[in-house]
């Protein structure tokens, strides 16, 4: 079972999301467990000030270490076991589905939620094993953070989901973006759904569903695509099928 102990100091929100759908029915059947931990329980003035002015001037104010640390020390107690502790910061390392399926694989996480101008840089030297961010740009909290990396690492650990397959198609899973997805009706403000969708042919709707996942990688992330090892008899097959489309579309 893979345990995620967040340390916030908004545990009510954080809890009641983490609670919720599939990650609720998750920890019902024992297969996570989620728990956010009021940092300010870990202080030991009767303010339970969790903040001070930060050396050497500037405005706002930084998270203690001390509190961090008890509550920390105390999380790292109960697990009795090794634990995986992740700051999330915006310095950190941008988080990518890579990093989703090796932390699903541990059994303790710790994810660390900073506030004001961030935390003591002498916690994160002393406690914090990686720095993991969820894309250039800075928010209030590491509560959203801290939750969508929590959801998308329980995706991944086994029977959260019914299915492998559940993921294995997903953007960012196998190096691409996914494939369009339609639903009835079948024509919506004009617009129908592929022909070959409705086709029956399960060989050819998953042909499609390659080859579309493919151009849209190569149109929208680039980078994706450059990385993509298209070594495969089938992808250079889809790949001059969309070249000639494209040519033939143009030629119109």
């Amino acid at each position: 079972m893979l345990r995620i102990d967040i340390m916030t100091l908004f545990p009510d929100t954080v809890g009641d999301m983490m609670s919720e759908s599939i990650l609720g029915r998750a920890q019902e059947r024992d297969l996570i467990r989620i728990e956010a931990h009021q940092i300010r329980d870990y202080t030991t003035n009767r303010q339970n000030q969790v903040d001070d002015y930060p050396y050497g001037g500037g405005r706002g104010a930084v998270m203690q270490a001390d509190p961090l640390f008890h509550c920390w020390a105390h999380l790292c107690d109960e697990a009795g076991a090794p634990v995986h502790t992740v700051y999330l910061s915006p310095a950190g390392k941008t988080f990518t589905q890579a990093d989703a399926i090796r932390l699903s694989k541990l059994e303790n996480l710790i994810l660390v939620c900073g506030h004001y101008e961030g935390i003591d840089e002498r916690f994160i030297d002393e406690c914090v094993d990686e720095e993991l961010s969820i894309g250039d740009f800075v928010l209030t909290g590491g509560e959203i953070p801290a939750m969508a990396i929590s959801d998308a690492v329980c995706r991944m650990v086994p029977g959260v989901l019914s299915d492998p397959a559940c993921f294995e198609d997903e953007s960012h899973y196998a190096g691409t973006l996914e494939y369009p997805q339609f639903s009835r009706p079948e024509t919506w403000h004009g617009l129908s759904v592929p022909k070959i969708l409705l086709s029956g042919n399960h060989e050819n709707v998953r042909k499609w569903r390659r080859k579309q996942s493919l151009l849209r990688t190569r149109t929208r992330r680039p980078d994706l695509y450059d990385a993509l090892d298209l070594g495969s008899k089938e992808d250079r097959k889809l790949l001059r099928e969309l070249q000639e489309e494209q040519a033939d579309g143009q030629s119109d």
